[in-house]
Parts: C-alpha cells; structure tokens; sequence
C-alpha cells in the first residue's frame, strides 16, 4: 500500500509539473527492490504527441551508465583493471601519467567537458571513428586527481577501451555486455524501429535544422558513448538498477558495491556554476548525491542515493535507504532548469521524502 501511496503523489506532482508549463510532458518509472517496475506518462512530448509508457527518449548523459557498466562487466572478466593507465588499453597521441580506467568513470582523468569544436567539427561527415580519433588527441585540462571535471573525453577514451577488449565497435559491444543481457530496448547509433519523443526547447545554431542535438537521425547516427543512446524509461531505469544487484549476478557484489561509492576522495568540482561542489563525490560511473546543492534530487532522498542526469532533459535515479528506483523523461531540454529547480517533486514523492 505504501508503495501505491508514493506512486499516486508521484502522479499527482507529475501532472502539476505539466501542467505548470514547465515541461510539455513526462515519462516516469518506478521500482521498489526488485519488483517489476511501474510506469506512466502524463502530457506530450513537443510535437504534442500524447506520451505513452513505452515511449522511446534521447537519454543524453544517462548513455554513460551504460559506458560504465561495459566497462565494469570487462572489469569482473578480467580484461580491464580499473587502476591501469588507459593507455594500456588505447594508444593516445600523448599519453599522461596517471590518467587511469578508475578516473575517467568517476571524472578525475583531468580532461575537459568537451571536445573543442575545432577538433571534431559537427557538420555533415562526422562519425564516431572521427570522434574517437579526437578524443585520442586530447590533452589534459588539469592534471589527474586534482579536481572532479565531468568529461565527455573521459568517456569517449573509455569506449575506446572497451572497443579494444571486447574486439567489436563500441555500439555493438555496449549491445553484447550491456543492453541484450539486461533486456534493454536501447539503440546507439541506428534509427529506432519507431520514432523516439521530441525534445522541446533545443538550443544553439543547429535548432530547428537537420543536425539537431537528440532529435535529428544525425545526432543518432554518432552513438555517443557519451551521450546518444535512445531508450524507453524502463530501459534507463534498468541501468541505475544494475548497480542495485538487479538483476542478479550481472555485476559481481565486490565491484557494484564499490561502484556507487564516492571514488573521488573528497575533490572539488562538478560541471559549470552552479553546479560545481566542494566536495564532489562520484562513483565509477553513477554521481553519488551527498551533501550536493543546489542539486536535482532533493536532500530528503539520502546522500547516499546516486544515478545520473541527462541534458535532454532526464534523470535515473536509486535510493538504497529506500529500496526504490526511479526514472524522470521530460520532453524538454535541462537548459531551461526545469528539471534542477522542479523535478525534485516527483523525486520526493517517489522515495517518500
């Protein structure tokens, strides 16, 4: 009953939200422990096609949950040490001491958020080889374990990583380890079999134009690691839940344990203002929420709950103290800060908080 209570108000807040105009419409799913999940839409997405549970997303940043578990499942197989430099692994231009596995899933290799633009120029042409080739050429923004500095790069080399121990190109290694063995309906760089929900509010030169970042088959068809996964709000949630132990056996206990804990020591950092923390914890691969403000999961939902967000407009999220998961889909962009200052109340209704 407790747990039908906390998925009627987190209806309830999901249907204010809409109806706020923050946001044109949501996808929410909910599990507690191992139970089946629950699922449901409330709105449109910004074509104003009504949203329904199965719907298809561009998750954004929630696609490195699914780096990391790649490269955790290579990990308990033996074919990935977490402490050994990347360069063990991918033959980088100019390779820095200490740049290791551990630190790039938990941000503190030292690269920058981004590549620049001029090094993988997005125009027409650009490919995932090109990208990688360019993650291969980036150079240190600081030097490791200094500070917490998401990073893109970080990823992009850890996909690298996995290409070179599993022997197959990453969006077909990420399908093997990862989305096939937890049953994930999920597409890296391949047009879905249907259309994915349009994301509202996309901002920059290419709005509106056959390149638009998570609409357009273009962005689709890069599978980055970083960034370009679409799936359902089933599949996102299954992602954070693997690091829970669901299912079973997926994860050895040792490493999904030491996973969602903080591996950055206490460092600084985070993304851009506000959204930088001293201190900054992050696990190998999922953000530990902590003490963090101003932060998306309200602080009632227990420092140690931990998942991660995603600029189009998404989170996936766990709380151990609660024994329950859950994941947000919005229709609309982060940029406009629904999704900082207003998805907490569903967040809050959801682990009762």
């Amino acid at each position: 009953m407790r747990h039908l209570a906390r998925l009627a108000a987190a209806r309830a807040a999901a249907e204010t939200l809409v109806a706020s105009g923050r946001v044109p419409g949501v996808v929410v799913a909910v599990a507690v422990d191992h139970q089946k999940p629950d699922v449901f839409a409330v709105g449109t997405d910004a074509d104003g096609h009504p949203l329904a549970p199965d719907d298809l997303f561009p998750v954004a940043s929630i696609t490195k949950l699914a780096t990391a578990l790649a490269v955790l499942r290579l990990v308990d197989r033996g074919l990935i040490e977490l402490d050994d430099p990347v360069d063990r692994y991918v033959r980088r231009a100019e390779p820095h001491s200490g740049v290791t596995i551990r630190r790039l899933l938990c941000h503190t290799a030292g690269f920058a958020i981004d590549l620049n633009a001029a090094d993988a120029p997005y125009e027409p042409g650009l490919t995932w080889e090109s990208l990688a080739q360019a993650c291969l050429r980036a150079n240190l923004h600081h030097p490791p374990a200094s500070e917490v500095l998401y990073s893109n790069i970080g990823y992009g080399l850890l996909a690298l990583a996995v290409e070179a121990r599993a022997g197959a190109r990453f969006r077909d290694a990420l399908r093997d380890l990862v989305l096939t063995p937890l049953g994930i309906e999920g597409y890296l760089g391949m047009e879905p079999p249907r259309a994915p929900a349009r994301i509202a509010d996309v901002r920059g030169r290419y709005r509106a134009t056959p390149l638009e970042p998570f609409n357009s088959p273009f962005w689709r068809s890069l599978a980055l690691p970083w960034a370009g996964l679409v799936t359902t709000a089933a599949g996102a949630l299954t992602l954070v839940r693997a690091f829970r132990g669901h299912p079973p056996g997926f994860l050895s206990p040792p490493l999904r344990t030491v996973a969602v804990l903080d591996q950055t020591g206490d460092l600084p950092g985070g993304f851009i203002e506000p959204l930088r923390w001293n201190p900054c914890p992050w696990g190998l691969g999922p953000e530990v929420r902590g003490m963090k403000e101003p932060h998306w999961i309200p602080a009632s939902v227990g420092t140690d709950s931990f998942g991660h967000t995603g600029a189009s407009g998404c989170l996936a999220w766990a709380a151990p103290g609660v024994g329950v998961a859950w994941t947000i889909l919005g229709a609309r962009t982060a940029d406009n800060g629904w999704l900082l200052r207003h998805s907490g109340t569903i967040s809050a209704a959801v682990a009762g908080g």
